[in-house]
């Protein structure tokens, strides 16, 4: 069937990214956001991953500046994981860290790290310096690509909006009473006004209501619960006053799950992530508390599930984000997804010249299903060799995470320690995190292998030097404010348009 028409469930970030999408990639196909007032929108604040960057400034060519004047985003350059032996934790960036080989070195950077190794590269040098971007030689910044956001889910909905609006998306508020079935899938989405919404397409992006995916076409929910255990988190956060904007996400060890920590300019953002199996929420309210002793609003409970619906397209609807799946904060992966499930669709359609065909449905389906399970095992990975606390739940973590997918690279992990050699072979090139993901968790955790190996003594000292150097080099660089009085200034379009790898 020629698709000739696209009707969009939901006005959120997940609606509006996809909608964005498939109207810049297919310009004169019309798209319409079908949203409730009711529903409101998660003021939350959200971290991203490096490809949040990537899909809308180089795969939609979007204009970055108008992004950061509209959105306003602070950068995150990673991680920052209160985790494993070491009382520091260890820094996982968004730049190849791990799995380089210094030409100086026998081999990779992997072999040379100890549970004492602050930084491995320039920068997690700067994560660990609170700098967002290192200074050049002439004292100007060095703007790389090594970088995320993090965003005030407010500030980027209304961002999104501005761009759908100007591309030619339109906009139909009203409340969904019924999707009506037809032979296809859904034959139209009926408001409570009466009006019927007809298209060739439905994307779903109604959040957890999963109101065409799970709803009107019934289709299966996959549970991860074997793998990831968390299913609460308490949330609240405080105004910023003189702590510095740290250019980096906090996940922090707690009692039963972990805290995260969000910067933004004005606000600082936390939430505890827990089970329900080894905490109460009034037990998790009081560590939080103690926790976080300025928090300033009212902390509130959000329950979840983390698992995925089995297909993403089925008849005549797609669903995007939280409608298809959901895991855990841990990596901040909610954005990353919906702007992973947009472009596919969005090719899919483009390739098919808007008639798509089983194949190509099957392989969108297996694609993003891979996505998700990537994730879930990416992420059990964390939960099943931290060995910071012995509570509980975190005895429970290390004794029953089903690694699903991981287990095999686990396994050679532990055989061969941080080595190279299986890359090709143990990750699909669709893999998100792939090698130098998992050797910041493993390495980072302090997992045993077979494989200790103790550099010469020179090559101790090479080791230890460059180190230095990139630690003395991040210490020079530009703290968030002084980055973004600069992004704000006179040159503001041309260093964003500039950045470099």
């Amino acid at each position: 069937m020629k698709i000739n028409k696209i009707a969009v469930l939901g006005g959120g970030s997940a609606g509006l990214i996809a909608a964005l999408t498939l109207k810049k990639q297919l310009p004169d196909l019309p798209v319409e956001v079908v949203y409730s007032a009711d529903f409101g929108v998660i003021g939350v604040g959200e971290g991203t991953t490096a490809a949040f960057p990537r899909h809308f400034f180089e795969y939609l060519k979007l204009n970055p500046g108008d992004f950061y004047r509209e959105a306003e985003p602070t950068w995150k350059l990673g991680i920052h994981f209160k985790w494993g032996p070491h009382p520091q934790g260890f820094y996982y960036s968004f730049q190849n860290e791990y799995k380089t080989r210094w030409p100086e070195l026998s081999r990779n950077t992997g072999f040379y790290c100890t549970p004492e190794t602050e930084w491995v590269g320039m920068v997690s040098a700067c994560m660990a310096k609170a700098k967002a971007f290192p200074r050049k030689p002439d004292g100007s910044m060095h703007f790389h690509k090594f970088h995320a956001f993090h965003i005030e889910n407010r500030k980027l909905v209304a961002y999104l909006e501005k761009q759908c609006s100007l591309l030619g998306v339109t906009f139909l508020e009203g409340k969904v009473s019924l999707a009506e079935r037809g032979p296809g899938g859904v034959a139209a989405l009926v408001l409570e006004s009466g009006q019927r919404v007809i298209a060739d397409l439905y994307v779903d992006a109604s959040g957890f209501r999963s109101e065409l995916l799970g709803r009107a076409m019934q289709e299966e929910y996959l549970s991860f619960e074997n793998s990831l255990f968390c299913d609460r988190a308490v949330i609240a956060g405080w105004p910023r006053s003189n702590e510095p904007i740290l250019p980096y996400t906090v996940a922090e060890t707690m009692e039963a799950g972990w805290c995260w920590q969000i910067e933004h300019e004005n606000w600082i953002n936390r939430g505890y992530v827990y089970s329900s199996r080894f905490i109460t929420d009034e037990a998790a309210l009081i560590e939080f508390r103690q926790k976080n002793p300025k928090i300033a609003n009212e902390p509130r409970v959000v329950k979840f599930n983390s698992g995925r619906y089995r297909r993403h397209w089925v008849g005549n609807v797609v669903g995007v984000g939280n409608s298809v799946g959901f895991v855990e904060p841990l990596e901040a992966t909610a954005l990353q997804v919906i702007c992973l499930e947009s472009s596919t669709l969005a090719d899919t359609l483009k390739d098919s010249l808007l008639e798509p065909t089983p194949s190509l449905v099957d392989l969108y389906n297996n694609y993003n299903s891979r996505q998700w399970d990537d994730i879930r095992d990416f992420l059990a990975v964390h939960y099943a060799f931290n060995t910071r606390l012995d509570t509980p739940f975190w005895k429970a973590c290390r004794a029953d995470t089903d690694l699903q997918g991981a287990a095999k690279l686990v396994r050679f992990y532990q055989e061969n320690g941080p080595s190279l050699v299986g890359e090709g072979v143990l990750f699909a090139p669709t893999n998100s995190f792939g090698l130098e993901g998992y050797l910041a968790l493993l390495v980072g955790q302090g997992v045993a292998h077979e494989k200790p190996w103790t550099a010469s003594m020179e090559e101790q000292r090479i080791w230890r030097e460059r180190l230095r150097n990139f630690g003395e080099h991040a210490a020079r660089g530009f703290p968030m404010k002084e980055a973004l009085a600069l992004i704000r200034g006179s040159d503001f379009d041309f260093l964003v348009g500039k950045s470099t790898n």
